[in-house]
């Protein structure tokens, strides 16, 4: 088992750099993130664009380093529409004088150029969505018109092409579950090594779910499918409450039924009740890995989950330690049918809650920092 100080002995980094695609929020790869900043308490942070204000104390703390990408017109508060000059961008970044850089990409930062002798390992999130297997959902006919659509195709081209080559040039993939491994595998024919990401299992505890009513924890944005959830849970009749926000909000609430309730995002306090009172979390969508089972798990409660993605790593269908039940085609009649399953399973609570467990800060650190070191050794021949 590898801790803190036989990494920090055993490298002799003058200096460790971290990298993330961008800083403009608190989600999943920003918790991720400030695991890397407790692991590396002196590294600076490189990062295509940074909103100050909206990311964690620990993180702003940091001396973070942006790319050009912010000196263009627009380029802090809209980098997005910078998408094609990304690659350019993330090069353009000047890592001379570190020895390890750790990168937490979803999107193009792990295509940064390391000096020749410093390591690399990047935790991938997901292969970039935009170009690979989610183009169709962000440049769909229904998003935008054919002109626009066929420029965008064209950078799509170019920056799966560079996407490649850039993944080449890490030292160590780590993937955030099975199944982005076998997309990383897929799409760059690298292997990669799993670790799960981290999730705060201390701030939830087992519930009683007896608030008699199904819960959904997600951005509001087209691939979450909370739409199947709205739909299916108006088609039965029962209670919804929706955690969370975003541009589909308002269709959303069209779609909904009289007991379907949105609420926005919650407080870490309220959010930890509804998990607790909840009869199970509806979780629709296919995700590279996804916090809010855990999190749902963690307080005890099942979770209902289409059986494709993170899921499979998340969620146990059967056994005596089930956690949740899966549903295969997205699709109200499937949900429908896995819905009506939840009663005539005898879910133990207790059992639920130690599943989540092995999802916790500390096995993160523990595992990304034996994946280090070994990256090291294997650098140093």
């Amino acid at each position: 088992m590898t801790t803190q100080s036989d990494v920090t002995s055993r490298i002799p980094a003058r200096r460790v750099a971290l990298a993330h695609d961008w800083l403009t929020g608190m989600r999943g790869g920003e918790m991720v993130l400030e695991e890397l900043c407790h692991m590396f308490p002196k590294a600076d942070l490189f990062t295509i664009a940074h909103i100050p204000g909206t990311v964690s104390p620990l993180i702003e703390s940091r001396r973070v380093i942006e790319s050009p990408i912010v000196k263009l017109p627009g380029g802090r508060r809209l980098f997005r529409f910078w998408l094609p000059l990304f690659p350019w961008a993330v090069e353009a970044l000047d890592l001379r004088g570190y020895d390890l850089i750790i990168s937490s990409s979803h999107c193009a930062i792990k295509g940064l150029i390391p000096p020749p002798r410093a390591a690399h390992i990047s935790y991938v999130h997901t292969p970039m969505r935009y170009v690979w297997d989610m183009r169709s959902d962000y440049l769909g006919s229904q998003r935008i018109g054919p002109i626009l659509r066929a420029i965008a195709g064209l950078a799509a081209h170019y920056l799966r092409n560079w996407d490649v080559v850039a993944s080449t040039r890490v030292d160590q993939l780590v993937a955030n579950s099975n199944h982005v491994r076998h997309r990383i595998q897929k799409y760059y024919r690298r292997d990669s090594k799993v670790v799960y990401p981290p999730v705060s299992i201390e701030h939830y505890t087992p519930g009683p779910g007896t608030g008699n009513y199904f819960l959904t924890v997600s951005a509001l944005v087209p691939y979450k499918r909370v739409d199947l959830a709205v739909r299916t849970c108006k088609r039965l009749g029962v209670r919804l409450v929706v955690v969370g926000d975003g541009p589909e909000r308002a269709r959303l609430q069209k779609m909904g039924g009289d007991k379907t309730e949105f609420i926005g995002w919650q407080t870490q306090e309220e959010l930890t009740e509804l998990y607790r009172n909840a009869s199970a979390l509806l979780y629709p969508g296919e995700e590279d890995f996804g916090i809010a089972p855990v999190e749902a798990q963690a307080c005890g409660r099942p979770v209902i989950a289409y059986g494709f993605g993170g899921a499979l790593d998340t969620v146990v269908p059967s056994g005596n330690d089930q956690t949740g039940i899966y549903f295969y085609e997205q699709t109200p009649e499937s949900l429908s049918q896995a819905m009506k399953q939840l009663d005539s399973v005898p879910f133990d609570t207790g059992a639920i809650r130690r599943h989540a467990e092995q999802f916790s800060r500390q096995r993160f650190r523990q595992e990304m920092y034996d994946v280090i070191y070994d990256a090291w050794n294997r650098m140093q021949g």
